[in-house]
C-alpha cells in the first residue's frame, strides 16, 4: 500500500461523529460528470488502505487517515506522512458509518519515526490488536503492535516494533484453526526490495529490485504467536505463481506483487489478493494453504480513480464485499476516500473484475 494523507483536521482523539452511506448498485456521477460504482463512506477526512472486520456481528473498518503535508511526491511516497488513525464502524453495508476519532498517534509510539501506512486489526481473547506499519527512527519500516478492549480504541502501542517485522501493509488472517498469520510486504516506497539479502540495505535503493528477467520478489509472512504480539516462525517469502506453475517475472508488472495484500478464505480455499502498482490493478491468486503457494487466477478490479489501491475483502450477512480507496474527492494522490461494493463470484468461485 502506499500510504494516506488528509485535512490536518482530526489529529486529536475527537468524539465519534456520524455520516450516512449510500450502497451504489449502479454508478452515481459527481459533480464533474465522472461516474463511480460507489461513493465515500466519510467525506470529513480523508481515508485510505482501509482493512474491515465483522466483531460481535459489527463492521470495523480500520483506514489510514490520508493529510496534506505539502510534501512533493516521489515514488518513495514521502508525501503520504500520515500521523495517526481514525477507526469507523456501521452496523450494516449501506448503514451510517461512525468515525471514532483518533485511536493512535504517532506521538504516542515510543520507537516511532514517521509515515503511519495501511494498518490491520485481529481480535483474541477478548483483546483486539493494531497492527501498523512505520519507519523507526533509522527510517526503517517496521510492523507494530497496539492493544485496546475496544475496538475503535483508543490503542497503546508496544514499546517496540515485532521483532523480525519488515516492510508494509501488514494483513492478518485467523483461519478456521484458530491459527493467525500475518502478510506484509510492498516494494518502492514500502522497502520490500532492500531485504534481499535478509539485512537491510539503504544503499542503492532504486537498484535493489530484481532484474527484469529475474523472479520478482514476493510478500513475506509468518504464523503469530498465540499472544498475538510477536511471530511463533522465521518469517518467509510467499510464491505467487502463474497459471504455467512458474513464478512471475520482476518485469511482469501486470501479474507480479507490489504490495497491498489480503487474505480470505472461501469454500476451503485460500484466495491471496493484491495490487500490481505501477499499473493499479487488484488481482487475486488461490491456494489450498495459508503459506502458499498462490496460482494466479485473474483481476478483481481495474485501476480506480488515483494512482492504486489498496483493499480488504470480507464477509458480511453471507455476502462478500471489497472494501477500496480512490480519489473522487480531492482528485489527488495523496488524499484518499474509503469506498465499499459487492463482490461477486461466479459458480466454480472465480471472483468477477469489478469496474469501479
Amino acid at each position: 500500500m502506499l500510504p494516506a494523507v488528509l485535512f490536518s483536521a482530526c489529529q486529536s482523539k475527537a468524539p465519534a461523529t456520524e455520516t450516512a452511506a449510500t450502497e451504489a448498485a449502479a454508478p452515481a456521477a459527481d459533480s464533474t460528470g465522472r461516474k463511480y460504482l460507489a461513493q465515500p463512506l466519510v467525506k470529513d477526512i480523508y481515508t485510505a488502505d482501509p482493512s474491515a472486520h465483522v466483531f460481535n456481528g459489527k463492521i470495523y473498518i480500520y483506514p489510514s487517515h490520508d493529510i496534506e503535508t505539502g510534501m512533493p511526491e516521489n515514488d518513495n511516497g514521502d508525501h503520504f506522512a500520515m500521523r495517526d488513525y481514525h477507526i469507523l464502524s456501521m452496523d450494516s453495508i449501506g448503514g451510517k458509518v461512525t468515525d471514532h476519532g483518533v485511536a493512535l498517534d504517532t506521538k504516542d509510539i515510543p520507537w516511532a519515526g514517521r509515515q503511519l501506512w495501511a494498518p490491520d486489526a485481529a481480535y483474541k481473547n477478548g483483546t483486539y490488536y493494531l497492527y501498523f506499519p512505520l519507519k523507526d527512527k533509522q527510517d526503517v519500516f517496521r510492523i507494530g503492535v497496539a492493544t485496546s478492549k475496544s475496538p475503535t480504541g483508543p490503542f497503546k502501542a508496544e514499546a517496540k516494533p515485532m521483532e523480525g517485522s519488515l516492510s508494509i501493509d501488514p494483513a492478518v488472517f485467523t483461519d478456521t484453526d484458530g491459527k493467525t498469520y500475518m502478510y506484509m510486504g510492498g516494494i518502492w516506497g514500502g522497502q520490500l526490495q532492500r531485504w534481499r539479502t535478509g539485512k537491510y540495505d539503504a544503499s542503492n535503493p532504486k537498484m535493489q529490485e530484481p532484474g527484469a528477467q529475474k523472479t520478482a520478489l514476493g510478500p513475506k509472512m509468518a504464523r503469530l504467536s498465540d499472544n498475538m504480539l510477536s511471530f511463533a516462525e522465521p518469517v518467509k517469502e510467499v510464491q505467487i505463481l502463474g497459471q504455467d506453475g512458474k513464478p512471475f517475472l520482476s518485469g511482469d508488472n501486470t501479474h507480479r506483487f507490489f504490495e497491498g495484500g489480503w487474505l480470505h478464505k472461501y469454500n476451503g480455499k485460500y484466495y491471496f489478493s493484491y495490487s500490481t502498482g505501477d499499473t493499479h490493478l487488484l488481482v487475486y491468486a488461490t491456494g489450498t494453504s495459508p503459506y502458499g503457494p498462490f496460482t494466479y487466477q485473474g483481476v478483481i478490479m481495474n485501476p480506480v480513480e488515483g494512482w492504486t489501491t489498496h483493499h480488504s475483502i470480507v464477509e458480511v450477512g453471507g455476502k462478500w464485499y471489497i472494501f477500496y480507496h480512490d480519489t473522487q474527492l480531492s482528485g489527488k494522490t495523496w488524499l484518499r476516500n474509503v469506498k465499499v461494493t459487492e463482490l461477486k463470484r461466479t459458480p466454480d468461485g472465480r471472483i468477477e473484475t469489478i469496474n469501479p
